[in-house]
């Protein structure tokens, strides 16, 4: 692999980290046990790229916070159950950024709505991003062996569980179909059954 390409795939990784959340260490984990990357790169890379993303959260949480409020109001309670969270325990919300999940992206915003100091963001977003990342490219790397067997036993069935996905969407279709086609027939039914408005 050239020293471009590498490149390349480290910055994807990074960017990707957020996203595909613990699957980016692990399969960077897994290429450099293989030696197509390097673990410690590896782990700089996941470790910026959800950090970054992370701290871009918190900063439209600082700014834009009253605007999030009122442009999702269905996550409203969950945003002031995280801001009362980080305001008792900064440093704890902060650490545990990469931890919560389910809340990575809820907690940082909360952290910039409950204005919670910069420096004590960086630093606890920092630590949480590098342990987080190492612990899960190390697993990638450790369980390497394990991971190849798995996906040579998911190869040998591949026809078969995609026959089986396929089986499942057309069922999954009718059942829609068949739930919108009773919604439909019970909203009809529902407005025959009113009485007929009095004439003034």
């Amino acid at each position: 692999m050239s020293f471009l390409v590498r490149m390349w795939a480290y910055v994807t990784l990074g960017a990707m980290a957020f996203l595909v959340e613990e699957a980016a260490p692990l399969f960077g984990g897994l290429a450099a046990r293989d030696r197509h990357m390097h673990l410690s790169a590896v782990v700089i890379a996941v470790a910026i790229g959800t950090w970054a993303v992370g701290f871009a959260l918190y900063l439209l949480g600082r700014w834009r916070g009253h605007w999030l409020r009122k442009r999702y109001p269905r996550f409203r309670k969950l945003l002031l159950q995280s801001i009362a969270l980080v305001r008792r325990h900064p440093w704890r919300a902060s650490l545990a950024v990469r931890y919560a999940w389910g809340l990575r992206v809820p907690i940082p915003i909360a952290c910039g709505i409950g204005r919670v100091p910069l420096y004590i963001f960086t630093i606890g977003t920092a630590i949480s991003c590098i342990t987080w990342s190492l612990i899960f490219s190390l697993l990638g790397w450790w369980l390497g062996d394990a991971t190849e067997t798995l996906i040579g036993h998911v190869k040998e069935w591949e026809p078969f569980i995609g026959a089986a996905l396929v089986v499942a969407m057309i069922v999954g279709f009718i059942v829609v179909r068949r739930r919108r086609v009773a919604d439909r027939v019970e909203r009809v039914l529902d407005r025959e059954s009113l009485p007929p408005a009095k004439e003034p």
